[in-house]
Formats: structure tokens, sequence, C-alpha cells
């Protein structure tokens, strides 16, 4: 019986496509760049049936001292219409140039931008349900990227938590813009103004970001390996100095690939591609060079 969650073969052939696109000697400069860094990023599995969580695998590396560890769960939007879109192209035997702007390249249609997600996508969002109210311990606060088909799937997974009081402005949902996908070229990784954002998504808290409108996406640039790891680097710096040690974070596949490859020093199993609607459970240990 399926439950209208699956990945069809076009969607795991594309995936597989997708991640070779982002595995180049960028993201392995990226990556030494980061290792040499005065505080760098250490990414387990989070396991708390066998107690592998936060404050248990603090992993020491000669050299270094650790300064804190947390427990975040890392989430993958579900299906976008963008997503659904490229597949259609790839069933009718149509190819496109990745990061091109180009008619053949679904991801350039301007009726995209800031795509949202589809039914499927909802339903991807719905299944993390379970998983995601029997989290022990419990998350504290959900960090979304400040795009549409993020923000969705992360107050769908954790809708336990809508109405929650706490957080920032009284709110347990914060959107924060070095969540989003890496940027440039695709028009369904433009995201919408916050103004807009915030009439739709009242639930999340919106105060942190600077710019009404898109400070990052350029119509005929894609951003670089070394400019998205940076700002992932920054949030990851934003993350170590709140006082939760338990949160939950709604980004994108791109994102979630440099991060696990290109920033943090990860376990083998976090590196391969995210699909839609998946979520990985993680120890990140930040540790400061002696």
């Amino acid at each position: 019986m399926t439950t209208g969650t699956e990945h069809s073969e076009t969607t795991l052939a594309l995936a597989k496509k997708e991640m070779r696109d982002h595995l180049t000697p960028a993201m392995s400069s990226l990556f030494t760049s980061m290792s040499s860094r005065d505080v760098i990023v250490r990414a387990t599995i989070f396991n708390s049936s066998t107690g592998t969580t936060a404050g248990t695998t603090a992993m020491q590396l000669d050299g270094y001292r650790v300064v804190k560890s947390k427990n975040v769960h890392f989430m993958r939007h579900g299906q976008g219409f963008h997503n659904m879109l490229a597949d259609r192209y790839r069933e009718e035997g149509k190819t496109w140039d990745q990061f091109v702007s180009d008619s053949r390249n679904p991801y350039v249609r301007p009726e995209i931008l800031d795509a949202p997600l589809t039914h499927k996508g909802r339903l991807q969002a719905m299944a993390l349900q379970p998983t995601a109210r029997s989290l022990e311990p419990p998350v504290e606060v959900v960090v979304v990227s400040p795009q549409c088909r993020a923000a969705q799937t992360g107050l769908i997974a954790f809708g336990h938590m809508v109405g929650d009081e706490g957080g920032e402005g009284g709110k347990k949902f914060i959107a924060h813009e070095y969540v989003r996908e890496e940027s440039g070229v695709h028009v369904c990784d433009q995201r919408r103004s916050i103004s807009n954002a915030k009439v739709e998504f009242p639930q999340v808290e919106w105060g942190g970001i600077e710019h009404d409108e898109d400070p990052i996406f350029k119509d005929d640039k894609r951003e670089s390996k070394e400019e998205v790891g940076e700002r992932i680097y920054q949030f990851l710096m934003w993350m170590m100095e709140r006082e939760e040690s338990n949160i939950a974070v709604a980004s994108h596949s791109g994102w979630l690939m440099t991060l696990f490859n290109g920033v943090a020093i990860s376990d083998e199993n976090l590196k391969p591609w995210f699909q839609t609607g998946e979520m990985r459970s993680v120890v990140l240990t930040w540790m400061k060079k002696v």
C-alpha cells in the first residue's frame, strides 16, 4: 500500500545527478578551508535509544577543546512544485544544464518563484510528525529557511509546537536568512518579501531578517560554494550561542549537502543527498583550537 510520500525512480535518479553536481573541487576546497578555522564543527549521528546525544558524544580532536554540543534535527523540505516540474521534464526526456538560465531549465520558470509544497510535499512533512513528537529530549525551537517550502515543512512537521510560547517574540519557530538554499539563477530559490511571508506565516518570528526583499538572489550568477559555506558557518556560530540544546532546522538539499560535506567534519552516513521530506538527527559539537 502506498502512502503518497514515496520517491519515484525519476526522483531518485535526479537526486544522484544533483548530488554529483555539488561534489566538485570547490566543495573539497571549502572543507579544507573550514577545517583550518579556530572553531570547527563535528557532526555525528544522534541516537536517543543508545544514549548517543549531546554531552555523550563530545568527540575530542587533538589540538581542540570542546566548547559546546547540541542535538539538531535537520530536515529537507517536502516536495516543492519545482521538484515536481523537474521530475516531469526528465520523464519527458528533457535535459538541462544546472545553474544556467536557459528555457530548457525547469528551475528558472517564473511561475515557481519561491516554490511552495505540492500535496505530496505536505504529506511528506506530515509523515515526519510522529517522529517530531517523540523526539527525546524534545525540540525547544524550530529554525526555518525563509523560503516558503521550508517554512511550510517546519510548521507541518512540528505542528504540535505551533502556538507554544517561548523562543523569540514568544514563538517557537524562527526564520533565519542563512538557512536558505544556495541561491542565484534558479528562480525557485529566490524568496518572496518578508512582509508577504509574515502574512502567510504569522506563527514564525521574522524579526531577525534584516532585508524585506531578497538580498542574495542574482538572476545571472549562482552563489559560490565558498559563499554558501560562509553563511552556513555563520549560522552554526549563531546556533552555538543560543541557550537551547535541542533544535530542529528546516532547510534545502544543496544547503544540507554543503553543510555535511563542506563545512562540518561529518560521519560518512550524513554526507549523502537528502531526499524531500527527510530528517536526520545529529549531534553537533563545536571545538576550538587550543
